[in-house]
C-alpha cells in the first residue's frame, strides 16, 4: 500500500474501533515519550534541549514500531524553562538525573484566601499573583497595576507605561520573550514532524483538553489545598470551577482549529477513586468533564479520555454519554469489568502493565496482550495501548508487544 493508504488504514480502524465497530485487527496506540529518545540513543536531557533530534528519535521509533496511532510528543523546552526559572517543573539534568523523566512539582501555588481575588479578575490573578509565583524570572510582575486602570484613558495608560519601563519588569518581560522563541521553535518542529507522518502514514493524536477541577486543582490548588477546599469553600470551588470552564473549551477549540487536530487528549487525575467521595464526584467534577467531552464532540472532535489511576466506581457514569464517541484509555481500572459496564458506550483503551514491558518475559508481554485481546477486545470498541508512558521498557519487549497484537489481534 501506498502511505496515503496506509493512513486511511489506520485511521479507519481506530475509527471503527472508536464507533463500538469491528475493525480488521485490534489497533494499537503508542505512548512512547522518553522510549524514543532512549531507544535513539539520546538522554531525555538532550531530547529535551534538541526539538530537531529528539523529532529524528520519534521518527525512528514510529517508523521501527509502525503503531495505529500515536500521542503527539511534548512540545515543552527545556531551553524555555531554563530562561523562565520554572518552578514547577523538574525537568532531564535541571532537578532530575538526564536519563528521568521530567517531574511535576505540587504546590499551593493559588492560596486558599485568593479565590476571590481570582474570581473578581482572572487575567490579573494570572499576570501578578500566578505567574510571578511559577516563574523565577517573572517575580517582577508582581508588582504590575491592575489592567483596569487602562479605561481611564491617559493616565492609566501612561501609569502602565511607567512600570513597564522599570528595569525588573523590562528585564521579566524580554525573558518572557526570549522563552517565548524557543517555545515557538520547538512548536514548529513538532508540528513539522506530526505532518511528516501523516504524509508517511501515521495519523496522531495532538489535541489536549483539560477538566476544570483538574486545572484548579493540578496547577493552582495542589492536592491538599483542594481536597481541603471540597470540605470547607465548595461553594468558592465550584465558582472558580464555572469561572474555569468555557476558558478551558475554548483554549482546546482554537488549539485543535489552528493545528487541524480532531483526536483531543484529555488526561484526568483528580477524579479518581480514592481522591474524593462518589457525592463529591458527582457534585464537583463530573458535571463540568461531562460538559466538556459533550462539546468537543458537538465540534466533531473525538475526546480521548485517560482515566489516569482507578476510576471502578466512576464507570456508572459514562453511560451518560452518546455511544461510539469518545476513546476511554484506562490505568488502574479493571478493564474486564469494564468491558460489560461500558463496552457498548465507549472504546476501551488499555491496560497493558508498563512493569511487564519493564520487567517480564516476552512470554509474559504475550500472555497479558492476550488476555486483553480475548476479553476487553471481544466484539471490536478495543484499542491496546499502556498504562503509563513506555520510557523504560525493554525495546525487545515493546516489539513483541506490538508484534503479538497485529498478528493474534486479527478479527
Amino acid at each position: 500500500m501506498t502511505a496515503a493508504e496506509q493512513f486511511n488504514a489506520r485511521s479507519g480502524r481506530i475509527e471503527d474501533a472508536i464507533q463500538l465497530k469491528v475493525p480488521d485487527r485490534v489497533p494499537v496506540l503508542a505512548n512512547f515519550r522518553y522510549f524514543a529518545a532512549k531507544y535513539a540513543g539520546l538522554t531525555p536531557a538532550c531530547a529535551f534541549y534538541d526539538a530537531e533530534g529528539w523529532m529524528a528519535a520519534n521518527k525512528k521509533a514510529i517508523l521501527d514500531f509502525q503503531p495505529d496511532l500515536y500521542y503527539a510528543p511534548l512540545t515543552d523546552s527545556g531551553k524555555a524553562f531554563e530562561i523562565l526559572g520554572m518552578k514547577q517543573v523538574r525537568w532531564p539534568g535541571h532537578g532530575v538525573p538526564v536519563n528521568a523523566s521530567h517531574q511535576f512539582v505540587e504546590g499551593e501555588y493559588m492560596k486558599a484566601d485568593e479565590y476571590d481575588k481570582f474570581l473578581e479578575d482572572v487575567s490579573g490573578y494570572a499576570l501578578t499573583t500566578y505567574l510571578p509565583r511559577l516563574c523565577e524570572a517573572l517575580e517582577p510582575l508582581s508588582t504590575l497595576p491592575s489592567f483596569k486602570t487602562l479605561l481611564f484613558g491617559n493616565a492609566g495608560l501612561s501609569e502602565l507605561a511607567a512600570t513597564l519601563a522599570r528595569p525588573e519588569i523590562e528585564k521579566a518581560l524580554q525573558n518572557l520573550i526570549r522563552a517565548g522563541h524557543e517555545i515557538n521553535h520547538t512548536r514548529a518542529v513538532v508540528h513539522n514532524f506530526n505532518q511528516d507522518m501523516a504524509v508517511l502514514g501515521y495519523p496522531c493524536i495532538s489535541g489536549h483538553a483539560t477538566s476544570a477541577f483538574d486545572v484548579l486543582s493540578d496547577l493552582h490548588r495542589g492536592m491538599r489545598g483542594s481536597m481541603l477546599d471540597m470540605y470547607y469553600r465548595p461553594d468558592k470551588l465550584l465558582q472558580a470551577i464555572e469561572k474555569l470552564e468555557p476558558i478551558t473549551l475554548q483554549r482546546t477549540l482554537d488549539s485543535a482549529r489552528l493545528h487541524g487536530s480532531t483526536r483531543i487528549q484529555v488526561p484526568l487525575h483528580r477524579g479518581a477513586d480514592g481522591f474524593m467521595s462518589d457525592d463529591q464526584f458527582r457534585e464537583l467534577y463530573w458535571p463540568n468533564l461531562k460538559r466538556l467531552l459533550l462539546a468537543l464532540i458537538d465540534a466533531n472532535l473525538t475526546p480521548c479520555v485517560f482515566f489516569e489511576g482507578g476510576y471502578n466506581s466512576r464507570l456508572k457514569y459514562l453511560r451518560e454519554l452518546p455511544p461510539g464517541k469518545i476513546l476511554a484509555r484506562f490505568d488502574t481500572t479493571d478493564v474486564f469489568a469494564a468491558k460489560d459496564i461500558i463496552g457498548d458506550v465507549v472504546c476501551i483503551c488499555g491496560n497493558m502493565p508498563v512493569s511487564i514491558l519493564q520487567v517480564g518475559s516476552i512470554d509474559d508481554v504475550k500472555a497479558y496482550a492476550k488476555k486483553l485481546i480475548d476479553i476487553v477486545g471481544r466484539n471490536g470498541g478495543f484499542v491496546m495501548c499502556t498504562r503509563g508512558v513506555l520510557d523504560e521498557t525493554k525495546p525487545e519487549n515493546v516489539k513483541a508487544w506490538f508484534e503479538f497484537t497485529k498478528e493474534y489481534g486479527v478479527y
